[in-house]
């Protein structure tokens, strides 16, 4: 484009240039001719009735290429030159008009000839004077400069190409290197980033743009391993209830009933593998639009005494299921506590999905018991605007050095005590009840044991 906009440019000013050479070497012609006819004015006299032409010293010289009139009468004319020649016809016509005028004619080889006339006035007589000049030197120039300029334009257009490619290559070289650098850190999503440091401008809007897509594909990146992850920290529990279930009906021969037993139990936990499938999609697509979890209404007690039915709970564990009234502490940050087991309540409604709620509950309800010597209480009140539930257990508790690493995914205290956690249910019950508004939290205070607090807004 560059190329193509100054060759543009360049044939322009080409043409322009030797039009306005041409005319100047025109206008130099004629001034020329213009001086000898006023010269050879000065031997024609006019004074009396007769145009008469005075010899001089210099008359040969004065002669050459000059036609002189008395009226429409030759009176002089050049050595050599005839009266129907080219030039001769030429001055006639010139001399014919009356007024000082020129004209170009070829002659002698088609050369190009300029010829002018002049008007001598005196007393009664008029003469005409015709001079020619042979345009050949003069065009020699013109053609000279025509070439010249060609050859300019040729050189200027090559450099023009070649600090055009280098200036160009030398500025796209910093996008290579930073395109290069962005296609390497987003295939591993790297926390690597341009910034606007050290930058001119343009490359500093480009960094910029090019880091707000690196962080949006290291966002889908992580989503993508968190759903992931948590599908299969879900999946985990119904599908070794499966697996322990055919293992069981496959040890040896069993009665129809056993057999639809077992086929209850694989049937809801297929059943509980596509509610947790449901969830954890629709809630990846709804955090991807930007929206809040749609919102629904749940009463809690049954869903507490269906999760922990499903428990695969050892027999020195028991759990209970509680309501107690919750009231606001006088502490700091509104802090709440349980003052005692109130009158039966019916219905405990928590504004969220059935389905939700499950899956917030259930990895805090698995490690209560996976970690209980002998109790796991779960208690369920009422806060203004919303519903508490603590998930209480008598287990060895959280150790205080793994408190700040609690709800990070994959992170466990201590992966070699025997279980097959993969360190992603609590950041998953965490994270879900913040969608709808709620949070878990952890009470470091407790002791012994452990308690998880879930608060979610009220139905």
């Amino acid at each position: 484009m560059a190329l193509t906009t100054a060759a543009l440019l360049m044939t322009v000013l080409t043409v322009v240039f030797n039009a306005v050479m041409d005319r100047h070497l025109q206008h130099q012609a004629d001034g020329e001719l213009r001086s000898r006819a006023a010269a050879v004015a000065t031997t024609i006299d006019t004074s009396g009735p007769r145009v008469r032409v005075l010899e001089t010293a210099n008359d040969r010289l004065l002669d050459a290429n000059v036609w002189i009139y008395a009226g429409n009468r030759l009176l002089e004319k050049p050595p050599g030159a005839t009266s129907d020649s080219t030039l001769t016809q030429a001055a006639d016509r010139l001399t014919a008009q009356g007024n000082p005028a020129c004209t170009t004619v070829h002659a002698h080889g088609h050369q190009p000839v300029r010829l002018c006339s002049h008007t001598v006035t005196g007393g009664r007589a008029t003469a005409t004077v015709v001079t020619a000049l042979d345009l050949a030197p003069y065009r020699s120039s013109a053609d000279t400069l025509l070439v010249g300029s060609l050859i300019l334009d040729g050189v200027m257009l090559g450099c023009t190409y070649l600090l055009t490619r280098l200036s160009v290559g030398r500025a796209l070289r910093p996008v290579r290197t930073m395109t290069d650098q962005a296609t390497q850190w987003s295939a591993v999503g790297s926390d690597e980033r341009f910034g606007a440091e050290d930058h001119p401008v343009e490359l500093a809007r480009l960094g910029a743009s090019m880091d707000e897509l690196l962080d949006r594909i290291r966002t889908v990146l992580r989503h993508e391993q968190q759903l992931t992850g948590e599908l299969s920290h879900e999946l985990r529990t119904p599908l070794t209830r499966i697996i322990m279930e055919l293992d069981w009906w496959r040890a040896r021969p069993r009665t129809d009933a056993e057999t639809r037993a077992t086929q209850q139990v694989i049937a809801e936990a297929a059943q509980s593998m596509r509610t947790i499938c449901d969830t954890l999609l629709n809630d990846a697509r709804e955090n991807a639009l930007n929206r809040e979890t749609a919102p629904g209404t749940t009463d809690v007690l049954p869903v507490l005494d269906r999760l922990l039915q499903r428990l695969d709970t050892p027999d020195q564990v028991k759990t209970s299921v509680e309501v107690v009234e919750v009231v606001e502490a006088g502490g700091a940050g509104g802090a709440t506590e349980a003052v005692g087991t109130a009158a039966p309540v019916l219905v405990l409604e928590a504004g969220v999905a059935p389905a939700l709620l499950e899956r917030i509950l259930s990895p805090l309800l698995a490690n209560a018991v996976r970690y209980a010597r002998s109790r796991v209480t779960v208690s369920a009140g009422r806060i203004p605007g919303a519903v508490r539930i603590d998930v209480v257990d008598d287990g060895p508790g959280v150790p205080e050095a793994f408190v700040g690493e609690l709800f990070q995914p994959g992170r466990r205290a201590d992966s070699g005590d025997g279980h097959d956690g993969a360190g992603l249910g609590l950041p998953l019950a965490r994270r879900l009840a913040r969608t709808v508004g709620g949070e878990v939290v952890h009470d470091p205070g407790h002791s012994p044991g452990a308690r998880f607090t879930v608060t979610l807004p009220a139905g």
